[in-house]
């Protein structure tokens, strides 16, 4: 009469006959077709990159998003998930360089941006059957067959559509400023992208002696503090605090030296103090160099002043590198410095600098301690360990670089974005109101553009004027480009259009004033792809008007916690200022993945899971409910694979096992809960009308709980009620009841609340545990 748990068959055994039903049936689209359109429920996904295989950590998320589209779609909601792929940027470069064994830009140079572009092009999809396996495997139902894809000509389209708003409304700009700039790149990176690549480094710190040549402090050296050796070739000036008390001091070794009162603690112990001096009395000081590899054309080697310089560290004396430093260029500025960059964008020393010529700007620290030391200038070193910011992709250390880049001015909307993130549902809550907000406090403009290759290009092309100034014009779709392009057909003649480079490097536009135009080089961080992906997923606003205006603002979206600083902030930055609404009402973020001994999961140490060993082992539903039921999904999981056994054990065998024993009893009993009317509440013995308060209070918690996004509590409720007041309970005390009742009412009030508790318990459970509870 009912169809019991089959025998002998393993959870991974029984999820691949449902994955065959389902598929035989069209099951996934015919619950979305079954819905009312009146009800919709919007998801976004963000999109992965298919050219590296997925994780564990692809798991957890991947079932949040999922679970969410079932329950809206099982309370009635047409739910549409259009799946999305991340196709440009960095993470595709990368993999690329490693399959061609190249090392520089200058190496793709010669390889040519054409064929390496190609290469590309076809690398990103190497992992996609994984992805889909993946996806269809855990259960996770979203739309491949219609998914948005960043490299799409009508994609760029949308996204250049968007560039030309910010730019015709004046919030895109060409700056020149001291930017994040990786050197494995040889390009600059954003805020955002910096902040998801800080890792551990032990750096020196040394105390350098630099030589006073005039005043009334001549011969006496000045103590300088510096965590960075590297840039002291490029060194112009020294600045001090205007306000801050600097002493001469006289040391056992009879050494003068200038420093900050408040830092005397940085030298020895026996000195004495021979007179005082305000920092701006210091001005213009002048020192004696620390290498001969330059000779500026401006005045350069002598004291400045600065607010910026702190009484916490160091000596209160700061060493000055314009070109590799943000107060230090805006010194620089104030004081009309030289400008000396004894490092290239490569991250190695120029050819002037003899001694490190060639070599990369970390891994000299060392021997320019050493020359220091040789040379007298050196007072002493210490070594540190800080957290630095690194290539989020490449993992080598970042440098402060001076740089031209395109900026979007998100600096000028950030209240706006503020204001609407009041607007948003985050879970857990202290994300949005703590982690995310205070990034947008501290927010500063968009750096967009990179000088990479595979990417959407920046759609600026410029010429310059008689007067020698440069003009932009900013093209916002294909139509303009090509009612613009002088030599359009001539590029693309037996070509299918691929809007990226080098071929739209090859196009010469008319101006509107009829000058001939060149495109920039740079592309666009792949970011602002992602970003745009609420209408550019549509092709708004060259079609599908209509359904982007259905599906904007998305009801929900879930990633891991550090897109706060990734996708969850460039959606809003995006999306704010174009259609100045919130990109999305719900965000579940959720927290990292670590080994059981909480440490980091790593290739090199071994402790990676394998996501598809798990589901062969023990299935999707487990490894579903143990990611999200157990641990509250904002915080840091450690993976332990005991406790998905025990998890088995105590809630997915006592359900099964409940379950058998009703059908089994059923049967015999004849009882089919269709063919009678349900007795009234009223009317049934004391304990069953007691399950069923318990049960009712359990689903209006659920249904509270799950509301509010909060699935780990809700998946908790299931667990306890199950265990302790179903099993433990109900059942243990009516087992003789079940199969020998009293009277045909006992016997219909006993199998009518075990049928209506097993079949909310099932409904309940079956967002996150999709398998078990279809069959």
């Amino acid at each position: 009469m009912y169809k019991n748990f089959p025998e002998n068959i393993t959870l991974p055994q029984l999820e691949q006959q449902i994955l065959e039903y389902w598929a035989e049936n069209d099951v996934f689209n015919k619950s979305i077709d079954k819905n009312d359109d009146s009800k919709h429920f919007t998801f976004y996904e963000g999109p992965p990159t298919a050219n590296g295989n997925p994780g564990i950590h692809h798991v957890i998320s991947r079932t949040i998003k999922d679970l969410f589209c079932r329950y809206k779609t099982m309370q009635g909601f047409k739910v549409y998930r259009k799946a999305g792929w991340d196709t440009h940027g960095l993470p595709v470069e990368i993999e690329v360089e490693k399959k061609l064994g190249i090392k520089s830009k200058d190496e793709i140079k010669e390889f040519g941006v054409e064929n390496f572009n190609k290469v590309c092009k076809e690398s990103i999809f190497t992992y996609k059957d994984r992805w889909e396996e993946l996806t269809k495997r855990m259960g996770y139902w979203v739309n491949l067959d219609d998914a948005y894809i960043t490299f799409n000509n009508e994609y760029i389209e949308s996204v250049w559509w968007a560039l030309q708003q910010f730019f015709e409304k004046d919030k895109m700009y060409m700056g020149f400023k001291i930017l994040p700039f990786c050197p494995v790149c040889e390009s600059s990176l954003s805020s955002h992208e910096v902040a998801q690549g800080y890792e551990d480094l032990k750096d020196p710190s040394v105390y350098v002696k630099f030589k006073i040549t005039s005043g009334e402090f001549k011969g006496s050296d000045f103590l300088v503090w510096t965590t960075t050796p590297w840039t002291l070739p490029s060194n112009v000036a020294l600045a001090v605090h205007p306000e801050f008390t600097y002493v001469q001091i006289r040391t056992e070794k009879n050494e003068d030296f200038i420093l900050l009162k408040d830092r005397l603690a940085s030298v020895s112990d026996e000195y004495s103090i021979i007179k005082e001096v305000k920092g701006k009395d210091l001005e213009l000081t002048e020192y004696e160099k620390l290498f001969d590899y330059y000779t500026p054309e401006k005045k350069a080697y002598y004291v400045t002043l600065g607010n910026f310089v702190s009484a916490e560290d160091g000596t209160g004396i700061v060493h000055m590198a314009p070109a590799f430093g943000a107060d230090d260029y805006e010194t620089g500025l104030k004081y009309d410095l030289p400008l000396i960059q004894a490092v290239g964008r490569d991250g190695k020393f120029k050819k002037e600098v003899t001694d490190y010529a060639g070599r990369n700007f970390k891994e000299a620290d060392a021997d320019i301690i050493i020359h220091l030391k040789k040379s007298g200038r050196l007072y002493k070193k210490e070594m540190f360990v800080h957290s630095y910011p690194h290539c989020w992709r490449h993992h080598v250390p970042l440098m402060y670089y001076a740089t031209d880049s395109w900026f979007i001015r998100t600096t000028t909307y950030n209240d706006r974005m503020l204001e609407l993130n009041k607007n948003i549902h985050w879970h857990p809550e202290e994300t949005g109101t703590g982690r995310f907000a205070n990034w947008l406090e501290d927010n500063i403009d968009w750096t967009l553009s990179r000088d990479r290759f595979w990417g959407t290009p920046l759609p600026i092309w410029y010429y310059t004027d008689a007067d020698g100034k440069i003009n932009y014009e900013c093209i916002g779709s294909i139509e303009e480009l090509k009612s613009k392009a002088i030599n359009f057909d001539e590029v693309y003649k037996g070509k299918e259009l691929d809007l990226h480079k080098p071929y739209i490097d090859m196009l010469e536009l008319k101006s509107k004033t009829g000058e001939k135009m060149k495109r920039v080089t740079e592309v666009i961080d792949c970011w602002f792809d992602s970003g745009s992906m609420p209408f550019a997923q549509y092709h708004y606003p060259f079609e599908n008007k209509e359904i982007f205006d259905k599906n904007f603002p998305a009801d929900f979206i879930a990633e891991g916690v550090d897109q706060t600083r990734g996708w969850f902030y460039t959606l809003l930055a995006v999306n704010s200022f174009i259609f100045n609404d919130r990109p999305y009402k719900n965000v579940i973020s959720n927290g990292h993945i670590v080994d059981k001994a909480g440490k980091k999961m790593s290739k090199s140490i071994g402790n990676v899971v394998d996501p598809f060993s798990m589901f062969d082992k023990y299935g999707a539903d487990l490894l579903r409910w143990y990611l999200v039921g157990t641990t509250p999904v904002g915080k840091t999981k450690s993976f332990n694979e005991e406790d998905i056994v025990e998890l088995k054990n105590k809630l997915f065998d006592t359900l099964i096992n409940t379950y058998k024993f009703f059908v089994i009893y059923s049967e015999l009993s004849g009882f089919d809960y269709s063919k009678n009317e349900p007795i009234k509440f009223t009317e049934r013995k004391v304990i069953d009308r007691w399950i069923l308060s318990r049960l009712n209070s359990v689903k209006k918690n659920y249904f509270q709980l799950m509301d509010e996004y909060d699935v780990t509590k809700a998946a908790r409720l299931i667990y306890d009620f199950t265990l302790d007041e179903l099993s433990n309970w109900y059942i243990r005390r009516n087992r003789k009841r079940f199969r020998s009742p009293e009277n045909e009412n006992d016997r219909l009030s006993a199998y009518q609340t075990g049928f209506e508790i097993l079949t909310d318990v099932w409904k309940m459970m079956a967002p996150v545990a999709p398998y078990l509870t279809e069959n």
